[in-house]
């Protein structure tokens, strides 16, 4: 079995995985919002997503795990890509 592989596709929803589990979790992502990340701590992309309230885009660093959030309010930006230390 190989290791899972990130994937920064515009179709998180076309990730390999294997299990019939995982594949319906990974359809679960296929319309959930997000926001692309340039993780500097260790020059990485990855994506975040919108929590289950919609008041936060939360996840982590994909290399060293260093937790992002960014909050959701009024005003906000329509800027859908970012660089977080």
């Amino acid at each position: 079995m190989s290791a899972p592989q990130f994937d920064a596709s515009s179709d998180p929803g076309n990730l390999s995985r294997a299990g019939d589990a995982s594949q319906n979790a990974a359809s679960g992502y296929r319309n959930r919002p997000f926001l692309g990340i340039t993780f500097l701590c260790c020059q990485i992309y990855g994506r975040i997503y919108q929590n289950s309230d919609a008041t936060a885009y939360v996840g982590h660093c994909p290399r060293c795990a260093k937790q992002v959030q960014v909050k959701i309010g009024p005003g906000g930006s329509s800027t859908r890509f970012f660089s977080a230390g």
